[in-house]
């Protein structure tokens, strides 16, 4: 059984807010912070764990890897970016399959061709309205938790079809039985006042830091209509830009021990060592 809590905050009515997590040091700052559910970015969970852009190039078997591993590093419960179900309709059946058994709570599928690109980058190019449809069906019918697991519909319609044609796209897409529709890429808070105000299905939001869409703070994205929003670049961006300033520091003036960094006895503590510390306080005698 899936976990209920994205089922269980839509039907509150209170939006909510859901960080992306890049990697596992991430996942376990959000399980201190104290977040109850996270986004597995397929963005950022390629980069850091293979150093490639979004681009489709990321297979279905790894991506369904480090989703089954956040979810065992987290606290929190994972929506998982299942790209576009990596292929076609029995493509799409053995995604949904693999990823609800992997343990996540919901799974977002776009109606890009395969492959691929990161919704906030050019060049890309979306299937016929017809064919999400179809793949929205097969991905409802293949999950066997049907009550908490969630199939988020997205469109990259928005700026190859005009914002009407990513509105029928989406509304077609509820028809076709998706729980949460995801219009990617929206232009201004007045288009996604417009989207939120059209459906009865929740809307989801995202937080592109530095893509096309506008990032009001929380309580803007409450008044509008959003159920939710999702923040897959904040925690990435946010760690590169302190990372590469240790490093400008470590490379011309030498400084290896700055001020803000964070305690490494906390994080060996967030990681698990003292489970660690404990086996070998129990047995260590017994490997002498």
């Amino acid at each position: 059984m899936a976990n209920p809590i994205l089922r269980k905050k839509l039907d509150s009515g209170r939006f909510f807010v859901v960080p992306g997590v890049q990697d596992m040091i991430a996942a376990v700052i959000a399980n201190k912070v104290g977040f109850d559910l996270v986004y597995g970015t397929g963005y950022w969970l390629t980069a850091s764990a293979y150093g490639l852009p979004d681009a489709g190039i990321a297979t279905y078997t790894e991506m369904r890897d480090r989703m089954a591993t956040l979810v065992k590093t987290s606290n929190a419960a994972v929506i998982a970016d299942g790209d576009t179900g990596y292929g076609g309709l029995l493509n799409v059946h053995h995604t949904v399959r693999g990823y609800e058994a992997a343990g996540v709570t919901a799974i977002q599928i776009e109606d890009q061709e395969f492959p691929k690109k990161c919704g906030h980058t050019p060049y890309r190019r979306v299937i016929p309205v017809e064919e999400m449809v179809e793949k929205i069906k097969v991905a409802s019918a293949a999950r066997e938790d049907k009550e908490n697991f969630l199939i988020i519909a997205r469109t990259d319609a928005r700026q190859s079809e005009g914002f009407d044609g990513a509105m029928r796209r989406i509304e077609a897409y509820a028809k076709a039985g998706a729980d949460v529709l995801f219009p990617e890429a929206l232009e201004s808070e007045e288009e996604m006042a417009r989207a939120c105000a059209r459906f009865d299905v929740p809307l989801m939001a995202n937080m592109s830091n530095g893509g096309s869409s506008p990032v009001p703070v929380a309580d803007v994205l409450a008044q509008i209509g959003y159920a939710y929003a999702i923040y897959p670049s904040l925690t990435s961006l946010a760690a590169a830009a302190a990372m590469e300033k240790a490093l400008v520091d470590l490379k011309t003036k030498g400084i290896g021990q700055p001020d803000g960094l964070f305690s490494f006895t906390e994080f060996c503590s967030l990681i698990g060592f003292e489970d660690v510390w404990a086996f070998e306080k129990q047995w260590g005698k017994a490997q002498g």
